[in-house]
């Protein structure tokens, strides 16, 4: 969907404004900036983690230039992220931006074009990268703005051994229905809760997953007039199914735990299953999680789509204002490539090199071998999730599947996850958190309705 003038024009307004509601942090440099060549802004994940502990010995010392990383949980990156590049302050020089920031960031002139780096890098071998994130991060001019860290689908996640032990048979394409099923049988086994979900607020954290669960049960944000549909029957009971299972049988606390809260308490064993990102299995069969080589892995749960997964990447970016794009292309040609997958493969194990970018990894026999219990899973979520135009059960204004291609959805989803959290923590029901929700989808597009 092309944005029109009017959103492009009032993304740095809703950016902004999202920003003093979000009440983020300010936009000071770290201290020691000042002495790195570069400066790279990125969420504090496992992946991002296994980058910086790498890059002094082999980027360093290959071209010279140090960097200084900015490391800050998902929501606190965006915040920051956010005001960096609608106000091009220049703090840092690339960041980890994702499929919704860069059609947004790259009608606003935020990010440079990677175009012409990409054509002289006779090393970088643009080819490999999947299509599906190469078109995701490209800009509605048709240039190429990002490149691919890491990219993922959805899947769900399960504990063999505790269904062995509740004499419990995962189907192979699980319906939503079917998991709300096992979860009941499954909780509490061995102390474990049903299954793990993010209830944490934030458009990127609760409703990630939630989006799909919308999606595959028949909901839709807005119909072609840009209606919001927030309490239409299938909305409500897609949201409806998905509070009353972390409430019934999800995690204790849910409703303040995101993605790496989750993941840290499946790899502690205290989850039965978990529904969330395919980059997450590195982490669950690395050496030190209780439960390496437990875990079964099966599809997005669906209910009356056949595909129900997202289509995610973290990708990197360099910012306009930057007054170092040649070194901070350097930085992103090592960060992306399929060297770099090598390097860490090596060095610390096929399992946590970054996955779902590079088709040659998934062909690797040591990838293979290493990842045998889910790589087939993670590439098939990769290179077939839902597709982002059409990702539900009939027509829609927008593109995007745990997300809408909108610049207002920065503020609008936060809101709308916000009122979905208090009804993970039973402070208001369900169906007046959607109500709240409705009137705020509903304001928040009528500039495509032309009021």
């Amino acid at each position: 969907m092309k944005r029109s003038r009017l959103a492009r024009g009032a993304v740095v307004v809703t950016v902004v404004t999202g920003l003093a509601l979000a009440g983020c942090g300010g936009t000071d440099a770290p201290d020691g900036e000042q002495r790195a060549d570069i400066k790279v802004l990125a969420m504090d994940a496992p992946q991002m983690k296994t980058l910086k502990k790498l890059t002094k010995e082999h980027f360093t010392a290959e071209t010279g230039i140090s960097v200084d990383y900015t490391l800050l949980p998902e929501n606190e990156a965006r915040d920051r992220m956010n005001s960096e590049f609608a106000t091009q302050a220049g703090n840092y020089d690339v960041a980890s931006v994702s499929a919704y920031e860069v059609p947004i960031y790259s009608d606003n002139g935020w990010l440079a074009p990677l175009d012409s780096y990409v054509r002289t890098d006779r090393h970088f071998h643009q080819d490999d990268v999947f299509p599906n994130l190469v078109a995701s991060l490209t800009g509605d001019d048709g240039r190429l703005y990002a490149e691919p860290f890491y990219g993922e689908g959805s899947f769900l996640m399960y504990r063999k051994d505790l269904f062995r032990k509740g004499h419990l048979t995962m189907p192979a394409e699980p319906t939503w229905q079917q998991v709300a099923d096992l979860a009941a049988r499954a909780d509490g086994i061995d102390g474990a809760s049903g299954i793990c979900l993010r209830g944490l607020p934030g458009w990127g954290q609760n409703l990630a997953p939630i989006n799909t669960v919308v999606n595959t049960f028949g909901g839709t944000w807005y119909d072609m007039d840009w209606n919001a549909r927030l309490t239409s029957p299938e909305f409500r009971k897609a949201v409806g199914f998905y509070v009353d299972l972390l409430r019934s049988h999800g995690q204790p606390g849910a409703d303040r735990m995101g993605v790496m809260e989750i993941l840290d308490s499946f790899v502690a064993g205290k989850c039965a299953m978990m529904y969330d990102a395919t980059s997450l299995a590195s982490s669950i069969e690395a050496d030190g999680s209780s439960v390496k080589g437990k875990v079964g892995y099966v599809p997005a749960p669906h209910e009356r789509t056949e595909q129900a997964g997202w289509l995610w990447t973290w990708a990197w970016g360099i910012q306009q204002a930057s007054d170092k794009k040649d070194a901070a292309w350097k930085f992103i040609s090592w960060a992306s490539s399929k060297e770099y997958q090598e390097q860490v493969g090596r060095e610390l194990g096929w399992t946590s090199a970054p996955a779902g970018n590079r088709k040659s990894l998934y062909s690797n026999p040591k990838y293979q071998q290493a990842a045998h219990a889910w790589y087939r899973q993670e590439y098939t979520a990769a290179t077939g999730s839902a597709d982002p135009r059409n990702p539900g059960v009939g027509p829609r204004p927008y593109t995007g599947i745990s997300f809408l291609g909108i610049p207002e959805f920065a503020v609008l989803g936060t809101a709308v996850s916000q009122q979905i959290a208090a009804a993970i923590a039973g402070q208001q029901s369900v169906d007046t958190a959607l109500d709240k929700s409705q009137d705020l989808a509903q304001a928040a597009a009528a500039k495509y309705r032309g009021e």
